[in-house]
């Protein structure tokens, strides 16, 4: 029975010492970047009404969300998305703002993944939501946050792909897709099927021109030139406009510096189905998932009673971590400085030394030696937890401000 309780759940994992420490290292350098952008904290409740995150308004089906019931018999789920839970927020709080509003979080979403997916139930995200702000500024902002965020966090190499799902709905708008089929072709083209994508529109009477566009976008991606190419081949206004979107954004990442990091990928179509424009991802090597994901949902808060555009991201930390460990990318912590080891006799000297040492913005830990420990087990744990140094306050040598472990005797450490 004792043993059966040191076991998570699956889906779920203790993270402790130095890769809790790396994490919230991590953490803080992008929430740094977040601050110097001008955004500022938010928390939502941890669990929230199923509505919030239903078909319409959020990124995982019913079966895939942690439901329970509260005493008055409503339906509760653990949060499985942030941008949901954000909109209804702001709608609740900021109804009356006409300001853009920038706003970074912190904060763990739950998702009943199948076992088998391997994938964490429990994941940690950090990420913006820019409302009130529909222009395409606002968009390159987004993308400039990301690239500056993933550099702080200390990845070298890294590539952010853009998408804009307008560009694929106008092409269906204009072969006259209903729902269902669109349903079912964007999510072949998000999977990189060609096979399954020939094999959907063969029966359908539509032009050379669209067919050969729809057969291409399982592939379509590249660099900026494939959009100049594309506006000769697009007829209808609704894709036409998305590409020139793409263009501004562009423009704007060259006006930050940045656009090298930025690529595309017009068959990037996100799940989601509140998005309702650019789109992106980002990717490094050393984890077959993405590390960041993101985009536009102008009427995501139409349906919480504002009528507002907003654009936003997350950063799956998670993923983040494990890329930055595989790739070998140190993140420095700092652990103790030293350890000030006492025997009971001297235990307000070594209250007073430790607080003085802690004053002058060391960190100290305060130990009481236990009778069975020999020093060198002390020496053991201060090595296994990168602390340098061990100050010994004996009680057969009160007068001496210290001396370290396993010094000869009146061999005093001065403070």
């Amino acid at each position: 029975m004792a043993f059966s309780l040191l076991h998570t759940p699956e889906g779920v994992r203790d993270i402790y010492n130095g890769e809790c420490a790396r994490k919230l290292a991590v953490q803080s350098r992008i929430s740094k970047v977040f601050r110097r952008y001008g955004y500022q904290d938010i928390e939502t409740p941890t669990f929230e009404f199923f509505d919030i995150f239903n078909k319409e308004r959020g990124s995982v089906t019913s079966r895939e969300m942690f439901k329970f019931f509260d005493r008055d018999n409503n339906t509760l789920v653990l949060r499985p998305d942030v941008t949901p839970a954000i909109a209804r927020c702001v709608a609740k709080y900021f109804m009356e703002e006409t300001i853009p509003l920038r706003l970074c979080y912190r904060e763990r979403t739950f998702i009943n993944n199948s076992n088998y997916q391997g994938r964490l139930k429990e994941i940690t995200q950090t990420g913006v939501e820019l409302i009130g702000d529909g222009s395409s500024d606002g968009d390159g902002e987004m993308i400039a946050l990301v690239i500056e965020s993933l550099k702080a966090a200390g990845l070298l190499e890294f590539q952010v792909e853009l998408g804009q799902v307008e560009f694929f709905r106008g092409l269906a708008e204009e072969a006259g897709m209903d729902g269902e089929t669109q349903e079912k072709l964007r999510e072949l083209i998000e999977n990189k099927n060609h096979f399954g994508v020939e094999a959907l529109i063969s029966g359908m009477e539509i032009s050379t021109r669209l067919r050969e566009l729809f057969l291409r976008l399982p592939e379509l991606f590249g660099g900026f030139e494939m959009l100049e190419e594309l506006k000769g081949k697009v007829a209808n206004e609704r894709s036409l406009k998305a590409i020139e979107r793409l263009e501004k954004v562009q423009s704007i990442l060259e006006d930050y510096g940045l656009a090298g990091y930025v690529s595309y990928d017009l068959g990037m179509l996100s799940q989601y189905q509140y998005y309702t424009g650019i789109i992106f991802k980002a990717y490094t090597y050393g984890t077959g998932e993405y590390i960041v994901t993101g985009g536009r949902y102008d009427r995501l808060l139409e349906q919480f009673g504002k009528n507002t555009p907003a654009v936003g991201f997350a950063i799956v930390i998670d993923q983040l971590m494990l890329a930055l460990s595989r790739q070998k990318v140190d993140v420095p912590v700092k652990p103790a400085d030293a350890i000030v080891l006492y025997e009971q006799p001297v235990r307000q000297k070594a209250i007073r030394w430790a607080m003085e040492l802690r004053h002058y913005g060391e960190n100290i830990c305060l130990m009481r030696r236990q009778p069975e420990m020999s020093l060198e087990d002390y020496r053991d744990y201060a090595n296994r937890n990168g602390i340098q140094d061990i100050h010994y306050l004996s009680a057969e040598d009160s007068d001496s401000d210290g001396r370290e472990a396993g010094s000869a005797p009146g061999e005093g450490v001065e403070s």
